[in-house]
């Protein structure tokens, strides 16, 4: 992560959450806020009515934020910003504009904690999107459901009502997402840690999550059992 603290002006020279100039010209009493610090390509989450999308964090103060998104915001009641360590911080929307909006945090916050990042058991784990929905895993010529809890650019836990081997390959089917051909890398049953062969881009990941949570579950394939409940 690369930060830079805007020293150009006064401290409260700039609003993540303000509109861009071009948008709405901003007045004096629009210019006061607080210090800017600019994050540079932070993955984070913006959960709209808990459903969670992937997004970049590109500035952040006490009392708002800009994100940069890959789709336009969904509708909602309540939004939220959630960082890699799982905290959220509830906001509302102020402006969208060419990927970009901005928003203002309902309380302020430390932004020095938010900037932290602090991840300590797994400090280069990629952004998990929390999904909990049904799946279908094709191996051995056999197809059944699954849950799937969350998934991320390069892999995915799912519960399996069966034990799967150690890096057994499979096909994992996701309503909105492309078919994933995996390994199991790790197995704490009824749960499989996942590695994809290859991995999603982020803005891929990003449409696809979009689509997941637009579209309902996919019809099961030739062959499919669903697990006993």
């Amino acid at each position: 992560m690369e930060l830079r603290v805007d020293h150009t002006g006064t401290q409260d020279s700039y609003r993540p959450d303000a509109p861009p100039p071009e948008a709405a010209p901003p007045t004096g009493a629009d210019l006061r806020g607080a210090q800017r610090f600019t994050l540079l390509v932070r993955s984070a989450k913006l959960v709209v009515d808990g459903r969670e999308y992937l997004g970049v964090l590109r500035d952040a103060s006490a009392t708002g934020c800009k994100m940069r998104l890959f789709h336009p915001i969904p509708e909602g009641r309540s939004l939220a910003l959630e960082i890699a360590n799982g905290e959220r911080y509830p906001m509302d929307q102020v402006w969208y504009r060419d990927d970009h909006a901005g928003f203002h945090f309902h309380q302020p916050i430390d932004v020095q904690r938010l900037i932290k990042d602090d991840r300590v058991a797994y400090p280069k784990r990629q952004i998990r999107l929390n999904v909990e929905r049904e799946a279908v895993v094709q191996a051995n010529g056999r197809a059944f459901a699954v849950g799937l809890h969350n998934i991320s650019q390069h892999g995915a836990c799912i519960s399996a009502p069966e034990r799967l081997m150690l890096r057994q390959s499979l096909r994992l089917d996701v309503a909105g997402f492309p078919p994933i051909f995996a390994k199991v890398c790790w197995r704490q049953m009824p749960r499989h840690g996942l590695v994809f062969d290859g991995g999603f881009g982020l803005e891929e990941l990003a449409g696809f999550i979009r689509k997941l949570h637009e579209a309902g579950q996919a019809p099961p394939p030739p062959g499919f059992m669903r697990a006993a409940s």
